[in-house]
């Protein structure tokens, strides 16, 4: 489903807030709800930053067990001490399952590797910033693509609130139709939080998933949430 928060940059605003933390989400759609936790970890050091999420999904009908998990990591070295722009590399993939009318069967998220670069812009005060991402992606036993992605962050009313998300758009084929023609080239996904953070490690609030041609669902789709997230 989604990145929460992904690949916040190294700042010492970002860091000191959103380190390591663990949400749940109620997700309403009309094709899925269900309850999904995310655990997330960034930690910067003297050479760049290390950034990985699992998300589990539960409730599926017909399943009485989670329904699938999802896992990214990335790595951004700094090119120079004092340079905006990283070098980037990452790994996607994932496993899911689903009730058949004989009992269970499961999917694969293809392995996918992605590299290039990335450029980070902050703050004086770390209230704000974003990073732009231009990377190669290579999707295991389907193709060579490209991916660019959008991360930001803005922290307002003396921090009680924080707006986050992060956009992707990548090219990928995509048989909708389980007929061996690709039904649509492009994916885009996008997923807005904004959460009211009622103490250092406790905040509530609420995520939007926009997304076109992602997940296995051809076409336009939005699924929001009510969510909780604790911060160690």
């Amino acid at each position: 489903m989604k990145k929460v928060l992904l690949l916040l940059t190294l700042f010492v605003y970002v860091v000191s807030t959103n380190a390591q933390n663990i949400q749940t989400h109620y997700v309403f759609s009309d094709d899925r709800n269900c309850v999904l936790t995310t655990v997330e970890m960034f930690k910067p050091d003297n050479m760049g930053s290390t950034f990985f999420f699992i998300d589990f999904f539960y409730g599926l009908p017909g399943l009485e067990s989670m329904n699938s998990a999802y896992f990214e990591i990335a790595r951004s070295m700094k090119l120079g001490k004092t340079s905006p722009f990283g070098f980037h590399g990452e790994y996607n993939g994932g496993l899911g399952l689903f009730p058949t009318g004989d009992g269970i069967g499961g999917y694969a998220i293809n392995n996918a590797w992605l590299t290039g670069l990335d450029y980070s812009w902050n703050a004086e005060d770390f209230s704000k910033g974003f990073t732009l991402q231009v990377l190669y992606k290579y999707i295991m036993n389907k193709q060579s693509s490209f991916q660019l992605t959008g991360v930001w962050y803005y922290n307002f009313v003396d921090g009680k609130f924080s707006f986050t998300g992060f956009a992707d758009f990548w090219k990928e084929d995509s048989d909708f139709n389980f007929d061996g023609t690709a039904d649509a080239n492009y994916v885009f996904l996008t997923q807005p939080q904004l959460w009211f953070n009622a103490t250092e490690h406790f905040s509530f609030g609420s995520e939007v998933e926009i997304a076109n041609n992602f997940g296995g669902v051809e076409g336009f789709k939005v699924r929001p949430t009510v969510a909780v997230k604790w911060i160690f």
